[in-house]
């Protein structure tokens, strides 16, 4: 139980003590900024948001921690430790600049095999150099540089199942002459994690460590000669650290809270595949290569798989001469005080029919801004929704239009937010113009 204790007491400390703490201010304001933009997009799609800025971020925070301290924990049962020169940090720090060069190459499956085939060759090269083995510098053990990976895809795929879909941008797309709805995905969660590393009875950090741990007679679960080498001849202390861990995934054939769950239990069986995997690289250096392999290349695999997947399933929200299909709804839209849902049918507006949600404000235009709605839910039961709505507001309700003229397209590239921004913009600027001339005239 002890171990326990001194890695729940080690992520505290990270949380509330110097100089950790201000790392941790400066990822949850990165994350808050990155959260603003998001709800400026929602705000600018539907009319109103459906999350808030500060509910994005403080769930990824709180959902972090608690991830962090589930992950640390189950590190510590399994008895994955780490020599002090062997850069495991540099892995965390790695993860997080591969982000700037693709938001995907966060995930420790790609900075780990990086970290590992360095250290993979700086074994081979100690066996005709004996000053790079001396030197020991980034070289870490494969097996524990694997089960590391997989335990914190395993609790990657727990924070997507529970909170992926939060934040979601509702996007359209078009096949076979359709207008498919979807979402994009996308959230990022800031884990403090306690990691054990055997210091050298000399190093100063023992003095903001925990040291001297008394080990039950049960651990370490995983056993290897060098882990075990660490453990009984150096002085084992518990580190702690951030690290970031990001999700991002696009849907048009389910809805984002059926996506998220998919992709979090994708997630969480690559993760226990590698640790059941990452047990091979006891056999030698083949074993090790095998496993370095597998961290990239079979998390492309997985993702490859859910490509297919969604490629061959039917699109869930397509509007059919039935009625638009609802893709989303703000938090303050006055529908939802009728229980209309997502998924339900705008069968028609003041007894119209509609093709779009231009065409929805042009009908309520000529009728003074008095509403009834035609409402179709999944069971196919028929209801009206009627209230007065309030002049130059949205309804709130994103439903997916059957046709879209060329010129009202706006490219979204995922890069480069602020040009997406700045065209819907321009192309709301452009119809105000435009509505500005029509009533002079």
């Amino acid at each position: 139980m002890s171990l326990f204790i001194y890695t729940l007491r080690n992520i505290a400390g990270a949380i509330v003590t110097p100089p950790l703490v201000f790392l941790l201010v400066a990822l949850g304001t990165t994350l808050y900024l990155k959260n603003k933009r998001i709800v400026t997009m929602q705000k600018i799609i539907l009319g109103g948001s459906v999350n808030s800025t500060i509910e994005l971020t403080l769930s990824q925070l709180v959902l972090g921690i608690i991830g962090g301290c589930v992950g640390s924990l189950i590190l510590t049962s399994l008895g994955v430790v780490f020599n002090e020169s062997s850069g495991i940090a540099y892995l965390l720090i790695l993860s997080i600049l591969l982000m700037f060069i693709k938001p995907r190459l966060i995930c420790f499956a790609y900075s780990g095999a990086i970290v590992g085939f360095i250290s993979i060759i700086i074994k081979g090269m100690g066996q005709f150099y004996e000053q790079f083995w001396n030197n020991g510098f980034l070289v870490v053990d494969i097996l524990y540089l694997g089960v590391f990976i997989g335990v914190f895809h395993i609790v990657e795929g727990i924070l997507v199942m529970f909170d992926g879909d939060r934040g979601a941008v509702p996007v359209f797309t078009s096949k076979s002459g359709k207008i498919l709805g979807g979402y994009a995905l996308k959230r990022y969660w800031v884990l403090p994690i306690s990691i054990m590393i055997a210091l050298a009875s000399n190093n100063p950090a023992i003095d903001y460590s925990t040291s001297l741990i008394q080990n039950p007679e049960w651990w370490p679960l995983i056993k290897t000669t060098s882990g075990l080498s660490l453990i009984t001849s150096g002085i084992i202390s518990i580190l702690p650290f951030y690290t970031v861990l990001g999700y991002s995934s696009i849907t048009f054939t389910r809805t984002k809270r059926e996506k998220a769950i998919s992709s979090g239990l994708y997630v969480l069986f690559y993760g226990i595949v590698l640790i059941m995997v990452a047990q091979i690289a006891r056999f030698g250096i083949i074993g090790e290569m095998l496993v370095i392999i597998l961290m990239p290349f079979g998390h492309e695999f997985m993702l490859r798989i859910q490509a297919e997947d969604e490629e061959k399933r039917t699109p869930k929200f397509v509007s059919d001469e039935e009625g638009l299909i609802i893709l989303e709804i703000s938090s303050d839209s006055k529908v939802r005080e009728f229980n209309v849902c997502i998924e339900d049918k705008l069968v028609s507006v003041n007894g119209k029919d509609v093709n779009s949600e231009a065409e929805v404000y042009s009908i309520l235009k000529e009728s003074l801004y008095n509403t009834v709605l035609e409402i179709k839910n999944f069971e196919g039961k028929l209801k009206k929704v009627e209230f007065r709505h309030s002049n130059n507001t949205r309804l709130g309700v994103l439903v997916v239009p059957r046709n879209v003229n060329e010129e009202d397209v706006i490219p979204v590239d995922d890069s480069n937010f602020k040009s997406v921004l700045s065209s819907i913009m321009d192309s709301d600027n452009n119809e105000c113009e435009k509505n500005k001339v029509d009533k002079d005239r």
